[in-house]
């Protein structure tokens, strides 16, 4: 016997919203299962996402910001979050004084869905996303 795990991402209709419909799925033998999610529970612990929602596509995305502050890589977990949280904060006062609200709301939008993932570095999210996928390939 096999679990599945079966996801969609994007509209398959014509929306504007995505380019791309995808439809994937996993099979893992039952017997495999309990010490898969056991690794699976280690791994997110280790990039501190134990509490985290898994989104691939939010997760390997470039958070610009980052790319704004000085040394992010070389601050601590909890340093990188607070940077991040103030420097979105302040882009967003930004669209709001300029009355940019289509940017404004599709940027509260991307904020909130990759804000889990913030404290991460581009580097660490691929290497999360190898380590997943490992875990679940034995």
């Amino acid at each position: 016997m096999h679990l599945c795990y079966v996801d969609e991402s994007g509209t398959s209709d014509d929306s504007g919203n995505s380019s791309h419909f995808v439809l994937a799925g996993m099979s893992i033998p039952i017997w495999h299962w309990r010490q898969a999610d056991r690794e699976f529970s280690a791994i997110k612990v280790q990039y501190g996402l134990q509490e985290a929602e898994i989104h691939t596509a939010w997760l390997l995305r470039k958070y610009l910001e980052q790319s704004r502050i000085a040394d992010f890589g070389q601050l601590f977990r909890d340093q990188r979050r607070a940077a991040v949280t103030s420097a979105r904060t302040v882009h967003l006062l930004d669209l709001q004084k300029q009355n940019r609200n289509k940017t404004y709301k599709q940027s509260k939008k991307n904020y909130a869905q990759t804000e889990p993932y913030n404290h991460l570095t581009q580097s660490e999210r691929h290497s999360f996303i190898n380590d997943v996928a490992d875990c679940f390939s034995a």
